[in-house]
């Protein structure tokens, strides 16, 4: 083999970001939040059948699947794909970093560790707090993202883009501006309220 053949090209995300060696700080999450380099974000729902194979799928592309929830890009994975590379550019430009980077420490910051389940005894109903699984703990983030970056841009001059970047930048930093942070923190003072 030549040299030219041993080297490959890097690959990124939408060809412009590196995702490999970007891994979550938190210890529960490693595992389900994946960072493996891909091209194009959009597999097909190929993991669909397998159980936890979501875990597999890059995470550019499980925030470009919750983007297409009922609202700006309901059910439309083209414009979904464009209003996350759009806020993946506004990131890139505002912070200097890698916004896949941002995107992991975002979630890693939204995703609350425990929550409040009812139980019922003896016709009595009372609130139980629980720890939330890994897995559902990034699913949530990137709803509570998503959902109320949507959220953000209705009656707003700004664009669901500027929002979603807007929404990534805050929750990586943990300020408390970050309305998904608000969320994860309500969310844990009522679980800590019912132990």
């Amino acid at each position: 083999m030549s040299k030219e053949q041993k080297k490959l090209p890097e690959v990124k995300v939408f060809g412009k970001w590196l995702s490999a060696g970007i891994e979550a700080n938190d210890p529960g999450l490693k595992r389900y939040i994946s960072t493996r380099p891909i091209l194009l974000p959009h597999t097909s729902g190929r993991h669909e059948h397998g159980r936890f194979r979501k875990s597999t799928i890059n995470i550019v592309e499980r925030l470009i699947d919750d983007m297409m929830r009922p609202g700006v890009a309901g059910g439309a994975k083209a414009r979904a794909s464009n209003i996350v590379k759009n806020a993946m550019d506004i990131i890139a430009i505002r912070t200097k970093k890698n916004p896949i980077e941002i995107l992991v420490r975002a979630i890693e910051n939204a995703a609350p560790a425990e929550d409040v389940t009812r139980i019922a005894y003896g016709g009595i109903v009372y609130p139980i707090s629980v720890d939330i699984a890994p897995q559902r703990r990034v699913d949530v983030a990137l709803r509570y993202i998503t959902n109320l970056s949507r959220q953000a841009s209705h009656n707003n001059p700004k664009t669901v883009d500027e929002c979603l970047a807007d929404e990534l930048i805050l929750a990586a930093a943990r300020d408390p501006k970050s309305a998904s942070v608000k969320k994860r923190d309500e969310i844990e003072r009522i679980a800590l309220a019912s132990r």
